[in-house]
């Protein structure tokens, strides 16, 4: 049959028979039961049948089949024959997820929660993938894409909060999704509850700085998060409109003027929206994406001098920022230190090795 992914013949039924099924400690196996088993792409070779093979068939299977009739059962078969496989996959998905291993990790994740449903932490590392995924689409150029794996992610995170117990990480990682989605009530309501149960002194010092700013905040919430949600969704004029709306009701505050400024920037209107990130800018905004964000509008408008001031900035504040490491590279081409580009691109790759945008540049370098 196929399995889920669409890879013919990977996965098999077999019937363990009566005469050769044993028990595995306490574990019964019931030959009136069929396996999954894993085959490989190519069909595979039954004769050669394993141990290893029906591990594999059951983890692909519960990865899309957690509520199959007999998924418990599977369960039940993978922790007698292999009891440390959870922390074996948990150690094996976040390496790969670190080295960008993108779709093996998501595989192993999936894995994970299909075997281990009641656990979170297969639901919120699948979550942080799903997040970094985005990130790296977006430094890519492919919104729509990332914009797509952001809402896989926010998916991720409601079931995991609908958990009888997700845990303390849950809140503190669900916390920072939001607040960059700046669903700031959300946010606030995240980290209160990960101040009431965690334990790690660095987190709870992080999150009441943030609850402590976003209690104290003055801000005409509704206005803000309308107009960040049109924008998003394509509707920037709209979306700017209401963005200055905020700006009027309250002038002391930055952040309107950046939705101003992004809004115009989506356009391509970059002079309008360099003007407004510079507002920010004197209110007091001194953050990575407005700099950023700057830094295009000047890149477009040929301020390139001005574009490699504010992405300096922008890495001192986060030296190991894959974006602003990127547009660095973007800039150097454009100033025509291709060598100096080539430096950026490679060291992306070092934090990311399959960042796309970086691979595509160094190749037309090399070229």
């Amino acid at each position: 049959m196929s399995d889920a992914t669409g890879k013919p013949g990977s996965l098999a039924f077999i019937r363990i028979p009566a005469h050769i099924a044993a028990d595995l400690g306490s574990f019964r196996v019931n030959p009136d039961i069929p396996v999954p088993v894993e085959l490989g792409s190519d069909g595979g070779d039954p004769s050669s049948l394993s141990w290893e093979m029906m591990v594999a068939g059951m983890l692909r299977f519960l990865a899309d089949q957690g509520g199959h009739e007999h998924a418990d059962y599977y369960r039940a078969f993978v922790n007698a024959v292999k009891p440390d496989l959870p922390t074996e996959l948990s150690a094996a998905g976040i390496m790969k997820a670190k080295n960008g291993e993108y779709e093996l990790a998501d595989e192993i994740f999936r894995a994970l929660a299909g075997l281990l449903p009641e656990a979170p932490e297969p639901l919120l590392n699948l979550a942080v993938l799903k997040e970094d995924r985005a990130d790296a689409l977006e430094r890519s150029g492919r919104e729509a894409e990332a914009e797509q794996m952001r809402e896989a992610a926010f998916d991720l995170y409601k079931r995991l909060l609908s958990m009888e117990q997700p845990g303390p990480d849950a809140y503190f990682n669900a916390g920072f999704f939001f607040l960059k989605a700046r669903s700031y009530d959300r946010a606030l309501e995240l980290f209160e509850q990960y101040l009431d149960m965690g334990q790690e002194k660095a987190k709870l010092g992080k999150a009441k700085e943030i609850v402590d700013r976003l209690r104290t905040r003055s801000r005409a919430d509704e206005d803000f998060k309308s107009a960040y949600d049109l924008i998003r969704m394509g509707r920037e004029t709209d979306g700017i409109r209401k963005a200055i709306d905020f700006c009027e009701a309250n002038p002391s505050l930055p952040n309107g003027w950046f939705l101003v400024g992004w809004g115009h920037r989506r356009l391509g209107q970059y002079s309008d929206a360099l003007a407004a990130f510079q507002k920010a800018l004197e209110l007091g905004q001194k953050e990575v994406d407005l700099y950023n964000e700057l830094s295009i509008c000047e890149m477009e408008l040929g301020m390139l001098k001005d574009s490699r001031m504010h992405l300096e900035a922008a890495l001192r504040l986060e030296p190991e920022n894959l974006k602003i490491m990127s547009n660095l590279g973007v800039l150097s081409r454009r100033m025509g230190r291709d060598g100096e580009a080539a430096g950026f691109f490679r060291a992306v790759l070092d934090l990311e090795p399959g960042d796309e945008l970086a691979l595509a540049q160094l190749k037309e370098l090399e070229a």
